[in-house]
């Protein structure tokens, strides 16, 4: 890489050149006569791949658009698609420990302190799964259940999506 190139190597004048010679078969100049895609002038952006319009709705992971589902497994079609789901959250029911406290505080002082036993606390933990299987193919989410009403919710969507299946 110290030498220079032998006298009329590649850059058109017949004097020296360093560095290595052009690979052979490329035309002089750059970009001239048609610049290689990436290189040179800015290129025509690519049109965005069809989509199938713009997204009716999302369950999960799962998104609904006019004619597909598009999952991160890939996308299957929505004419015919099989919508399942599955509770798998529960709710339960406890006095709370602030409860508890003020009762003890309260009975010592007056019988009335024993309403606040009937405090109560709801916590609702778990999953819905939602499946969808259409031409074959099957992909599965799981939504974790913020409270009671979660499933119902869910159920909504699941009808919907039902009802553009069978369109």
């Amino acid at each position: 890489m110290t030498e220079p190139n032998q006298p009329g190597s590649g850059d058109g004048k017949g004097g020296y050149q360093w560095g290595p010679g052009p690979a052979p078969g490329t035309p002089p100049g750059y970009g001239y006569p048609n610049p290689a895609p990436g290189y040179g002038y800015p290129q025509q952006p690519a049109a965005p791949a069809p989509m199938g319009g713009a997204p009716l709705m999302a369950i999960g992971d799962i998104t609904v658009m006019n004619d597909q589902i598009v999952t991160p497994a890939g996308t299957l079609p929505l004419r015919g698609a099989v919508w399942n789901a599955t509770d798998m959250s529960h709710t339960e029911e406890k006095i709370p420990t602030h409860a508890i406290i003020l009762a003890i505080i309260f009975f010592i002082f007056c019988l009335l302190g024993l309403l606040f036993l009937l405090m109560k606390e709801r916590k609702t933990t778990g999953y819905i799964q939602v499946t969808v299987t259409s031409a074959g193919r099957h992909h599965q989410t799981m939504i974790p259940a913020y409270g009671p009403d979660t499933f119902p919710a869910i159920m909504g969507q699941i009808n919907y999506a039902r009802s553009l299946s069978n369109m």
